[in-house]
């Protein structure tokens, strides 16, 4: 069953054919002939054998003619039977396009693109198939505004990869930049991914900066693998934490999310948090409290400006609470 995840890393290549190249040539090394043209080809692999294979998403560069072709393969998961076919991909679209073939493997998950990474032993002496992997550590933390708005596609492919790590704020604040001036959907789809992929703190911080408490994915696109359920990999759990978190709002594992993203907001806004502010934040065991200070943050001018009229409105809700105390006498 497809994810969201998959069928967004597929639309980056579709929409950005030479992202293949780029990651092949840029990331992993691999000579390149000289081309003028990068396009999607059909992905049906089936003139050679008589079972219809189909992968993942065929580039094809040209100069005139067919000078490369590639085959790209997103994996979030072990698929054993997979492997088996990739060599079978790369044989079957050489045939058919007559120029060198490359297998690129798209894994966001560093355990997974180890695991991708392993030769493929065909049996016949010297023919091993290596996967050429594009994993967390070949997709570059990309969070150079100028050069995001280049390649848009990469942008969000690194926060697709890197989202989860300390620098997935910055990473999506500069998706936000990069797909300026791009069309509409194309736009929503790009931040609908860049937010699907951050960890809950960056969520949260990025939702802040917004101006928004919960972010509304934009996009049929991401509205259509939601509504499905088909939220896997990075996806997965957000909706079940958000349940879990309106449930059992008293869990330590909640408020330590809203810290930490009030931390990343305070950050990204440039505001100096001392020790004692600091303190009090991470004692602060009261979550209504805690979303206050971080909606507040989003426009505060420093962080003493968190902590005001918190004492005029605990004292007059103090004096309340005293009128509406019944009276008891003492026994005598």
């Amino acid at each position: 069953m497809t994810s969201m995840l998959h069928e967004g890393l597929l639309l980056l290549f579709r929409n950005r054919p030479t992202l293949a190249a780029e990651l092949l040539s840029d990331a992993l090394g691999l000579p390149l002939p000289a081309y003028s043209e990068a396009r999607v080809e059909s992905a049906e692999l089936t003139e050679v054998v008589p079972t219809q294979y189909r992968a993942d998403l065929v580039v094809l560069l040209l100069d005139g003619k067919p000078v490369f072709a590639i085959v790209v393969e997103v994996q979030l998961s072990r698929d054993e039977d997979k492997r088996k076919t990739w060599p079978l991909y790369l044989t079957s679209l050489r045939s058919r396009v007559g120029c060198p073939t490359a297998l690129l493997v798209v894994a966001p998950n560093a355990a997974m693109a180890r695991w991708c990474a392993q030769p493929i032993e065909l049996g016949h002496p010297g023919f091993v198939l290596q996967p050429l992997v594009a994993g967390p550590d070949a997709i570059p933390v990309l969070v150079d505004e100028e050069e995001a708005r280049e390649d848009p596609e990469l942008a969000v492919l690194s926060a697709m990869a890197h989202g989860r790590e300390e620098v997935g704020t910055s990473i999506a604040r500069t998706v936000m930049a990069a797909v300026a001036g791009l069309e509409a959907e194309r736009v929503r789809l790009y931040v609908d991914l860049a937010m699907s992929s951050l960890g809950e703190a960056a969520r949260r911080a990025l939702e802040a900066l917004m101006g928004s408490g919960t972010y509304q994915y934009q996009s049929e696109f991401a509205r259509k693998y939601v509504a499905q359920g088909l939220q896997e990999g990075l996806l997965k759990g957000r909706e079940e934490g958000r349940q879990e978190g309106r449930q059992e709002g008293r869990q330590e594992g909640i408020h330590e999310g809203e810290r930490a993203a009030l931390f990343e907001v305070l950050d990204a806004r440039g505001l100096e948090v001392d020790a004692a502010a600091r303190e009090r934040i991470l004692a602060c065991k009261d979550l209504a409290q805690l979303k206050v200070w971080l909606r507040k943050a989003a426009t505060a001018e420093s962080v003493q400006e968190l902590f005001e009229n918190e004492s005029t409105v605990r004292k007059a809700v103090k004096r309340v609470r005293s009128t509406k105390a019944p009276k008891t006498r003492s026994k005598r």
